[in-house]
């Protein structure tokens, strides 16, 4: 099933708000499969002010996080559950996280998962991230419900 979830819909799934909430739209899911996210990457972001200053660089652990988000979009709208029932999924676990490039103001992250398998309340998902078609970040990423 193909789906857009605008920036009011991603409030309704992820309980971040700013400075972490870090998903600005969703561009395509399909339940229980896959989700592909936008992030607008812009020189406001409090977290630039210190990483660095004379050559702003979004942190990686920001982009897993991203990327995690996303994974709980997925889960969120695949199970149809919401933190408003009390449904919350925790980041639990990142492993084969790589980095191949800097992502700067400007940029636009394409925040790509896709689930590798579910047991219960524990998803695990292949994570990537995109600037134009080029690989910034990959992780295999862990939530948990509770």
């Amino acid at each position: 099933m193909k789906y857009v979830m605008d920036i009011h819909e991603v409030l309704k799934f992820l309980p971040h708000r700013y400075p972490f909430l870090l998903i600005d739209r969703v561009i395509d899911i399909q339940l229980g499969k896959s989700l592909v996210a936008l992030k607008n990457v812009t020189v406001n972001e409090m977290f630039f002010s210190g990483h660095f200053p004379e050559r702003p660089v979004m942190p990686g652990v920001l982009i897993l996080e991203a990327m995690a988000q996303a994974g709980g979009v997925l889960a969120y709208k695949s199970t149809n559950t919401s933190p408003e029932d009390g449904t919350l999924y925790y980041f639990a676990g990142v492993d084969k996280a790589r980095f191949r490039r800097v992502v700067e103001p400007g940029d636009q992250l394409r925040l790509e998962v896709k689930l590798l398998r579910s047991k219960r309340n524990v998803w695990v998902l292949s994570g990537s991230a995109y600037v134009d078609d080029e690989l910034v970040c990959s992780a295999e990423l862990m939530s948990a419900s509770k």
